[in-house]
């Protein structure tokens, strides 16, 4: 992935102001008295409903089909990339599952309507078997069609894996090509939808004040950011380091030479704009070989997002429970799994896990007004969750570069 250009001071500020007063926009409308103002945010809000459940689905298996199929894997990269991947995925069902954990000891409450609501979105009826049963489609295109975000995440990852080991270079060319266009399409689109956002938070703050005056209780949304930023900095603070020490670094002497790379992360909220700098930091504070760096930190910028797992498995089984789910271990399970790949899915665009945890919703109609009340917020889980991604790539670089220092012929023949 190539990086991108870290945006101006001036667009740094000037969002957010557009941010704010969509928020007090949609506050005013839904406190006024004025029925027009009142229908026109609910329109907005269902309307941006539909757009993400058009598009939610077709990106991430799209995003998941590009990563997976689009890798060199020459016998001199085929170690490091194995490591990669693996490590990769670790530590991403690592974050998942920390925030599964303190999502169970501190059960986030939910915010109470004045009306309730109907009956459960998730069927929790079904027995394991089904479950798995279920992942397996009756043929490609009814995941698509009936938005089974585990079917389409199977057959994107079985094709993702496929093309690679498709025999004829030209056939091999053709398909990967189409997949890369269709995905630079989705891209497109969705840096379109991301770019009228502030319309859409106008239409879910209407909704959520609306939704307020009739008698809905906040309690319970503090609970849930709690356990999205504490799994970020238990997963950063001490599973990470703990992770490192055990296959031999140095944690925190690490952590102060990647120090440059994880402030402007903070600040910038963008690990691909990071990205020069991460890998400068890595190779002369760290001394890490560049066939690694220049290999593992691109890759990990695509598919390793420890905070964006952490920060859709908890909203995604917060936003259900308040929607009459009953979130049991096995649910709280099988969203670890459908998290961490769908960060790997992530289409890379700014709010891109916030963006993607609303489509998940979205495209098992779970109501996500209640996402309106988190945005203001997300400013700042964005910056945690960016420098913990950022610092998890790093780990996973210096891990693979250690091991593969152990076989420098490896290192030799990829540079």
């Amino acid at each position: 992935m190539t990086a991108v250009q870290i945006p101006k001071k001036r667009s740094i500020y000037k969002m957010p102001l557009i941010y704010l007063s969509m928020i007090v926009l949609g506050a005013l409308c839904g406190l006024s008295n004025i029925e027009i103002l009142h229908a026109t945010g609910l329109f907005i809000s269902d309307l941006f409903i539909k757009i993400f459940k058009c598009i939610s689905v077709p990106i991430i298996s799209l995003s998941l089909i590009v990563t997976l199929s689009g890798y060199s894997s020459e016998k001199s990269m085929k170690s490091i990339w194995q490591r990669t991947l693996f490590y990769t995925l670790s530590t991403t069902l690592g974050a998942a599952t920390v925030c599964a954990v303190l999502y169970y000891f501190i059960q986030p409450s939910n915010v109470n309507f004045s009306q309730p609501n109907a009956a459960p979105i998730v069927n929790t009826d079904l027995s394991y078997f089904q479950h798995i049963s279920n992942i397996f489609p009756a043929n490609i295109i009814a995941p698509f069609l009936e938005n089974q975000v585990m079917g389409v995440l199977l057959i994107s990852i079985l094709a993702g894996v496929a093309i690679r080991f498709i025999p004829d270079a030209e056939s091999k060319k053709t398909i990967t090509n189409f997949f890369k266009g269709a995905h630079g399409l989705f891209l497109v689109l969705t840096k379109w939808i991301v770019a009228v956002i502030p319309l859409g938070l106008f239409g879910f703050v209407t909704a959520t004040v609306i939704q307020l005056r009739d008698g809905m209780d906040l309690k319970g949304v503090g609970e849930f950011l709690a356990v999205v930023v504490l799994a970020n900095i238990v997963q950063g603070f001490i599973i990470l380091p703990l992770w490192l020490k055990w296959n031999g670094a140095k944690p925190f002497q690490m952590m102060h030479g990647m120090l440059p790379a994880l402030s402007l992360a903070f600040f910038s909220k963008s690990s691909a704009g990071t990205l020069p700098v991460t890998i400068e930091s890595a190779e002369r504070n760290l001394k890490m070989h560049p066939t690694v760096t220049r290999f593992v930190l691109p890759l990990c910028t695509s598919i390793n997002m420890n905070g964006c797992a952490a920060f859709i498995f908890a909203t995604v089984i917060y936003l259900m429970q308040n929607n009459g789910a009953d979130i049991t271990l096995a649910t709280m399970g099988l969203w670890i799994g459908i998290a961490s790949i769908a960060a790997v899915g992530n289409a890379g665009v700014p709010m891109g896990c916030f963006f993607l945890s609303a489509s998940l919703l979205a495209s098992m109609n779970v109501p996500i007004t209640l996402l309106a009340v988190i945005l203001p917020f997300y400013s700042i889980i964005d910056m945690v969750e960016t420098s913990l991604n950022v610092w998890s790539d790093s780990c996973v670089a210096k891990v693979v570069n250690d091991k593969l220092n152990l076989n420098k012929s490896v290192l030799n023949k990829a540079s």
